[in-house]
């Protein structure tokens, strides 16, 4: 999956990113939402600056997850400006403790849950921490996922630890885990 992503061109992914959050942004699931929890994306990633930029144009709160691999929990902290994220292992952007407020995670109405690979069932592959689903255990709100078309694998195998994606939005189509239920 990581060497189809660094296939995409840089315009490819700017123009995907834009599809998808066009999309993004015509969800119920967005459109309700006062608080959006969502990561800082990376290179190959679906651009979220957008996102977050829009988030707060609209008067939406922005929370961005907070690592702590020591014990492999994550909390979200709000953020009113992209200055107040520092660069941390692996070229993640995360919130500055100290210029940042940690949020109740069930005080986010929706959490765009990063991935490497989903299937169209809403099976994911992380990055290997299993943080967010640990996070997602106890979490009472709407979460959704955003992937290129490419991301869409046939399947994922899940254990019994991991959490399905209830809708992943593509730049050409949106899956619901419903359909498979």
């Amino acid at each position: 999956m990581k060497e189809r992503l660094a296939a995409l061109s840089d315009k490819e992914i700017k123009e995907k990113s834009e599809e998808i959050t066009d999309r993004l942004f015509m969800s119920d699931e967005w459109k309700q939402a006062k608080t959006i929890g969502i990561t800082i994306s990376r290179p190959r990633e679906v651009d979220t600056k957008r996102i977050i930029e829009k988030a707060w144009k609209f008067g939406k709160k922005v929370a961005v997850p907070k690592c702590y691999p020591e014990d492999k929990t994550m909390v979200f902290r709000l953020i009113n400006s992209f200055s107040q994220l520092e660069n941390v292992y692996y070229n993640l952007f995360e919130p500055i403790e100290k210029d940042t407020e940690e949020i109740n995670k069930n005080d986010i109405d929706l959490i765009i849950v990063p991935g490497l690979a989903f299937s169209e069932r809403g099976e994911r592959l992380g990055f290997g921490g299993g943080y967010y689903d640990r996070f997602l255990m106890d979490y009472n709100n709407k979460f959704l996922s955003l992937a290129f078309d490419i991301q869409i694998i046939s399947m994922i195998p899940m254990d019994k630890h991991d959490i399905i994606i209830p809708k992943i939005i593509t730049e050409s189509h949106v899956y619901s885990a419903n359909n498979y239920i």
